[in-house]
């Protein structure tokens, strides 16, 4: 990707808001680059910026300092319909769109191609059942957006973005307010569409953990208004991912890239070891319950886990004595009756 010539580019730009005289800078000094064929998530804590950048890259919002270029022209010197033509911007707000189909939606994005009289030539036609086919909205194309699903409006304002044919896209937040499932599937889509169409795609997510197994890059915004750009990985291990987002109370674990609630523990009590699965969702489970994890096999408590067929078996050494359990339920019921706590509920 790094070889590939930036469809967007800023130069010390600065970032904020202008008020009745005043300045308030959010973030400055930014030299960024978004190449085609790369989906790039711009992660953040609240209120660190995300959404003033992204209205300052699509011309809702004037930048303080600085110069944005989009396919080497300086975005203040794009027309309307010009940037239609090469930015489509998919919002988070719940759009009106009245008595509209799914499919009349679609059809809006090729609005910048058709003129006054809106007509719709056979290459219009194309790009939209090309469009409808990527996002796999068939079902609902003769649906009224006010009774599609918040996924499947997603979707549907997907593919109108994608039917205006523009190199550039850029989403706010658009797995907000989605389930799980739903969640995973538009991150899929987008890093399918970033590749299989050449688009440079750029969205705003509060999903760290998703953001890490999708985007081909990161735009981590500090607290402090620097943003640092470059692969997920590269920025997990450096240290610079979980500094952004680092509070009291919880850490990022750079071997599992999760983040660890620290939850008050007893002493280290318990050495575990054994079949790595379900050795990881064990341990989790006793450090909720506030009991310390210790690496050395002369602990009070041993526990020895296997996998088995419907789960796993584990084999609990404390003091002389051996008890066998199948579930961590029965587990964290037995390190109760070993070591009574107030931190261990049952």
């Amino acid at each position: 990707m790094k070889n590939q010539k930036a469809i967007v580019e800023t130069r010390s730009l600065a970032i904020g808001y202008r008020s009745s005289g005043t300045e308030r800078t959010i973030a400055s000094h930014l030299d960024l680059q978004l190449r085609p064929g790369s989906l790039v998530c711009l992660l953040g804590s609240n209120g660190a910026g995300k959404s003033t950048l992204m209205r300052t890259l699509s011309g809702l919002q004037p930048a303080l300092t600085g110069e944005i270029t989009i396919d080497n022209r300086p975005l203040d010197d794009l027309k309307p319909a010009e940037l239609a033509q090469k930015l489509s911007l998919v919002l988070t707000d719940r759009i009106d769109a009245g008595n509209l189909t799914a499919r009349e939606v679609v059809a809006l994005g090729r609005t910048p191609y058709t003129g006054w009289l809106g007509t719709l030539t056979k290459d219009d036609h194309s790009q939209i059942a090309h469009s409808i086919e990527q996002t796999g909205i068939t079902p609902l194309l003769d649906r009224h957006m006010h009774q599609l699903s918040d996924g499947e409006r997603q979707k549907v304002m997907l593919a109108r973005a994608l039917a205006q044919d523009t190199p550039l896209i850029l989403l706010d937040e658009p797995t907000a307010h989605l389930d799980l499932p739903n969640r995973v599937e538009m991150m899929r889509l987008l890093h399918t569409l970033a590749r299989g169409m050449h688009k440079a795609i750029l969205l705003s997510t509060h999903e760290l953990d998703l953001a890490l197994q999708t985007a081909d890059e990161l735009w981590l915004m500090h607290p402090d208004g620097k943003i640092l750009a470059g692969l997920p990985e590269d920025l997990v291990l450096s240290g610079a991912f979980e500094a952004t987002f680092a509070r009291n109370g919880f850490s990022f674990d750079r071997t599992t890239g999760t983040f660890i609630i620290h939850q008050p523990a007893d002493n280290a009590q318990i050495c575990l070891e054994g079949a790595a699965k379900p050795l990881f969702w064990i341990k989790r489970a006793l450090q909720r319950e506030g009991l310390g994890i210790s690496a050395h096999r002369d602990a009070p408590c041993l526990i020895k886990v296997f996998e088995a067929e419907n789960g796993f078996e584990a084999e609990i050494s404390f003091q002389n004595k051996q008890v066998k359990v199948s579930s961590v339920q029965a587990l964290i019921g037995q390190m109760h009756v070993f070591f009574p706590s107030p931190h261990i509920r049952v």
